[in-house]
């Protein structure tokens, strides 16, 4: 492990300080823990921003080139207005 020094508010440590004592460990393997855990979430915050990118860019192109994307009939707008064809039998 690598030593390092981190700066914390008076209220920041007497929080880490009981919740160690409370779950009977260190300061700094609770500071370990939480670094781990915020890198988990950063990682999965950009995994779905990247996926949310994605989808977006696929919207974009799906109305820039609605001739790939239509029914057997030729139809394009049909996840647009289903309810009127599937009613109205069209």
């Amino acid at each position: 492990m690598i030593r390092t020094m981190v700066q914390l508010t008076e209220e920041q440590l007497q929080a880490l300080k009981e919740l160690a004592r409370t779950r009977k460990t260190s300061v700094a393997r609770l500071v370990r823990e939480s670094v781990t855990q915020y890198m988990v979430v950063t990682n999965k915050d950009a995994e779905r921003e990247e996926k949310r990118r994605r989808a977006l860019a696929f919207i974009k192109y799906i109305k820039e080139h609605p001739e790939e994307f239509r029914d057997i009939e030729g139809k394009t707008d049909v996840s647009i207005n289903h309810d009127e064809y599937f009613c109205s039998g069209n």
